[in-house]
């Protein structure tokens, strides 16, 4: 099968699912990056699935005009057959390096509006794609202007930063500006990118959050389903967990499902797996983002379990130029769900207890605590969890009883006080 070649990657669980669905599909990899310390760090083993790649090759993938001249040479040498990636740091120079050498994959320019939050919703709003009321600003008086013309509350989010970071909801100029100097203390981010400082300044939006995973080949899109998502977070918007297929109405999945692809397609994306995330409200449907790579936080997984449809094996497929199989098969499984235990505290974790008996229950097929030890912060994004527990259940929407139950049970002590998070 395809040769590919992986630029970069997430370190959390696609940094796993990634590699097994490119061997699990028949393909290779290299792996290319500008700091395998990165990934020596965060790998538990040195079986880890990323060390395992063909090649481990080593270029300045911050600069993309030098890795593509880069890869230009190696192509020469290894012939490679499709070039992906799973951090969305990187999708940008992914599509310019396919483009260069004629492989298959997302335009340049429509990769780049997908991976801009800004120009994504110019672009999606310009086409009639229903989103909040936003706009794009980066001097203190614009954007305090633009908070009060917009109405608090309001949300304040970087433009090109993921996993929830800085992205706040405030309810008056104070807490905006806390919120806009905590953005602009943060200029590089965590893979060395010097950041834009432009800032948007949202609608908040009341509703049931949802994404929806879709496949997009041929300039056709399919909806492979809808997962729901728990929020938590009084001024943050962190992810506690997930569920799929989501427990909706017909008539709101096709009205969730048509807003997630009218963006897709009003973006430009083609040939690629994506992640939209969509609001409920009131008024219906609202866009959030969109994320034109397989889902993180498991999602992935829920959907294997339950539809047998592997993304991450598809998106390997997609970049290696093979029409992807998007018929779901049946599993015996009607519903899957992750809970996350989330810090509520900052310490050092002496221990997470109450998961002994979850061996047991056979509709417990995943879970990780973290160890005794662990320095902890109190979580404001998504990259602060200490652990999860996913669960499968035979029953349409049940799984996600189980899997919140079994998060709350748990006894979190730090050494500091022995205080549950």
């Amino acid at each position: 099968m395809g040769h590919l070649l992986m630029v970069e990657s997430w370190v959390g669980s696609m940094s796993t699912l990634l590699p097994h669905g490119i061997r699990d599909r028949g393909h290779r990899f290299s792996f290319l990056t500008r700091d395998l310390g990165h990934y020596l760090r965060t790998a538990t083993d040195a079986r880890h699935p990323l060390l395992g790649a063909t090649n481990i090759l080593t270029a300045e993938t911050n600069d993309e005009q030098a890795v593509v001249a880069t890869v230009r040479r190696l192509h020469q040498v290894f012939e490679f057959d499709g070039v992906l990636s799973s951090c969305d740091y990187y999708l940008p120079t992914v599509a310019a390096i396919a483009a260069d050498l004629g492989l298959p994959g997302p335009s340049r320019d429509a990769m780049r509006a997908a991976c801009d939050k800004a120009t994504t919703r110019r672009i999606c709003s310009a086409a009639g794609v229903p989103g909040p009321a936003f706009a794009v600003v980066a001097a203190w008086d614009e954007i305090a202007a633009a908070a009060r013309r917009i109405g608090y509350p309001v949300v304040v989010k970087p433009v090109d930063l993921c996993g929830g970071m800085f992205v706040r909801r405030v309810d008056n100029v104070d807490r905006l500006r806390d919120a806009v100097a905590a953005i602009a203390g943060f200029p590089v981010n965590a893979r060395g990118q010097l950041r834009t400082p432009d800032i948007l300044v949202e609608e908040c939006l009341d509703g049931p959050e949802y994404s929806v995973e879709t496949v997009t080949h041929g300039g056709r899109t399919t909806i492979v389903g809808i997962t729901d998502k728990r929020v938590v977070g009084s001024d943050c918007f962190i992810e506690a967990g997930h569920m799929f297929p989501a427990a909706t109405e017909p008539e709101q999945s096709e009205a969730i499902g048509a807003a997630a692809a009218a963006a897709v397609t009003a973006l430009g994306l083609d040939d690629t797996v994506a992640h939209t995330e969509v609001k409920l409200t009131a008024r219906g449907p609202r866009l959030i983002e969109v994320n034109p790579r397989p889902a993180g936080n498991r999602i992935t997984e829920l959907v294997r379990r339950v539809t047998g449809i592997d993304l991450p094996a598809v998106h390997a497929d997609l970049a290696a130029g093979i029409e992807p199989v998007l018929e779901p098969v049946d599993t015996g499984i009607g519903s899957a769900a992750i809970a996350f235990l989330i810090p509520e505290r900052a310490g050092q974790l002496e221990s997470v207890d109450g998961a002994r008996q979850w061996s047991l229950d056979h509709r417990i097929v995943d879970h990780h605590l973290a160890a005794a030890g662990k320095t902890v912060r109190t979580a404001d994004n998504n990259n602060e969890y200490l652990g999860h527990v996913m669960v499968v259940d035979e029953k349409f929407g049940a799984a996600s009883e189980l899997a919140q139950r079994s998060i709350s049970e748990l006894q979190v002590t730090y050494r500091d006080s022995g205080s549950r998070a």
